[in-house]
């Protein structure tokens, strides 16, 4: 019975082993090279590094060219370096909280607005009311209420 073990290996260390792994490779296929190589082997050999150089290019810059990711992290959205957010300098992680600052002043702003707006209607009802010379007592009647809602077109 052939049981495979999974090795677990962090990132770091599987980057150094893969670069050992290649090197051997490399060196092994020169000490081969070396020797007669029939030319379709030579051509695939040829073809495959050309392959994985550019695909080494290519995944190189890929991680260069994306700095930051949003990534999520137990149901919360995470903002940082693509290394991870433990390789973020502490600038850049404070820097991070000031849109939802603004975000948070934004909504208490409008908030602020929407109060203030609500407040002011009200305010100019009852001061309408209080300067009438109709008594307050006339607009709790039903039937004068009537009377204005028919009135009015």
């Amino acid at each position: 019975m052939n049981q495979t073990t999974t090795l677990h290996i962090p990132l770091s260390t599987r980057a150094g082993l893969e670069e050992r792994f290649a090197a051997r490779l490399a060196s092994a296929l020169t000490e081969y090279q070396a020797s007669a190589m029939p030319a379709d082997i030579d051509a695939r050999l040829r073809f495959a590094h050309d392959r994985a150089v550019a695909a080494a290019r290519l995944a190189q810059a890929q991680h260069a060219s994306t700095p930051a990711v949003l990534g999520s992290s137990g149901g919360a959205a995470v903002l940082g370096v693509a290394g991870g957010p433990s390789d973020a300098p502490w600038w850049l992680r404070l820097g991070s909280l000031i849109p939802f600052a603004v975000l948070l002043g934004g909504l208490l702003l409008i908030d602020n607005h929407y109060m203030r707006t609500q407040i002011d209607a009200v305010v100019e009802v009852d001061a309408a009311i209080l300067a009438d010379a109709l008594p307050p007592e006339a607009y709790r009647d039903q039937g004068f209420v009537e009377y204005l809602k028919s009135a009015r077109p």
